[in-house]
């Protein structure tokens, strides 16, 4: 038996915004022609007496795309609005294809050494460009999706050779942008702008500006940057994904002395978003913004299928597996036996075995990243 189809409350909400709206707009009109006709309407004290305008009232955009649950596989997908992205076929030249054992998670022997790997769509893998050597203007021509990364990337034309490049797109970068790079060196029109001497507020007043690399050393302190740099003549090697950044907090002075070794005294300290505080080369790159798609992370999936697509494979518990694959494997009945918990490689898994080294032995890192939920162990004990 068919039910009756009932009026939802946000239907009864629409229809009486409708009636609301249809009001206000006859008395505006009744009391614009009053005013355009006849005297104006005075109050009991003599002052001018007019409607209030309705007020506008700003609803809150959203991040997220839901969709009706014709399937079940869309009931739970979510995924992040980006309708500015670029809907054709990427720039063919800055692509080649991934296929081989790689995809399979395998290495040049066949071996498996990236587990959960395998199947997936078809993809190109696209020639980013980390370095940004090339001077000069560059005009946004687009914003693409990349399938090989969570950020989104920026087709570029330099304006002077026409030469196309890719880049990781800053988060409200959009087509027709004009980002240049600053690597070589400042250039001669703007010294002459600065009177010959770099003036470090006409600098950053004219270079700090969204998608533009610098060196870390012309980028002023506190400032938001990107693809950043750890080495004086190579590429971005931190926060390249999605909605990453990292914050400049100092920078280390140059020492003028006889005996001062070369690289020394150069860096440029940097604030991760872990955390860390790190030192980098001063003349390192360094991207100014946030990397594009922040609320990838936000995103689900819906089903199993699309992890499949995403050449994502299922995670197996080690008790269901054969004894040659999984120390957890084999037996009769779903026990791992006897046997304490270990890592498919035989690494103990639980019991408080240790498996990070007692001291920083990376040099370049100032402070680490809070552990322990920001109560690191003393060698001693806990605190």
């Amino acid at each position: 038996m068919l039910q009756t189809r009932l009026r939802s409350f946000a239907g009864r909400i629409r229809e009486a915004t409708s009636l609301s709206c249809s009001f206000t707009r006859s008395l505006t009109t009744s009391a614009t022609a009053g005013t355009a006709t006849g005297p104006e309407q005075q109050d009991v004290a003599g002052s001018s007496f007019s409607i209030p305008a309705t007020p506008v009232v700003e609803r809150t955009a959203a991040i997220l795309r839901t969709y009706k649950p014709r399937t079940p596989g869309v009931r739970h997908l979510k995924r992040p609005i980006n309708d500015h992205l670029w809907k054709g076929r990427p720039f063919l030249p800055l692509t080649f294809p991934k296929k081989g054992h790689g995809k399979g998670g395998r290495n040049n022997q066949g071996r498996i050494t990236v587990r959960h790997r395998g199947g997936g769509v078809k993809r190109r893998i696209r020639m980013v460009d980390f370095e940004r050597w090339a001077p000069g203007a560059h005009l946004v021509e687009r914003i693409e999706h990349d399938p090989g990364r969570s950020a989104h990337i920026a087709l570029l034309t330099n304006q002077a050779t026409g030469q196309k490049s890719y880049i990781v797109a800053a988060e409200g970068m959009r087509a027709g942008d004009i980002v240049q790079s600053y690597r070589e060196g400042i250039p001669q029109d703007l010294l002459d702008v600065m009177g010959g001497a770099v003036d470090p507020g006409i600098l950053a007043a004219r270079t700090a500006h969204r998608g533009n690399c610098l060196p870390l050393h012309m980028i002023p302190i506190g400032t938001v940057v990107y693809n950043v740099g750890s080495q004086a003549d190579k590429g971005a090697v931190f926060c390249r994904s999605a909605g990453t950044y990292a914050v400049i907090i100092s920078k280390e002075e140059m020492s003028t002395g006889d005996n001062t070794q070369e690289g020394s005294s150069r860096f440029v300290q940097v604030r991760l978003q872990s955390g860390e505080v790190r030192r980098v080369s001063r003349h390192a790159c360094a991207t100014i913004g946030v990397a594009s798609n922040p609320h990838h992370q936000d995103r689900q999936l819906g089903k199993a299928g699309r992890s499949r697509w995403l050449n994502i494979r299922p995670t197996v518990r080690g008790v269901a597996m054969n004894r040659v694959d999984h120390p957890h494997g084999g037996g009769r009945g779903k026990s791992k036996s006897n046997r304490h918990p270990t890592s498919p490689w035989g690494t103990p898994a639980k019991g408080g075995f240790k498996t990070r080294r007692t001291h920083n032995i990376n040099r370049w890192v100032i402070t680490p990243r809070p552990r322990n939920m920001g109560r690191r162990r003393s060698k001693g004990g806990s605190e």
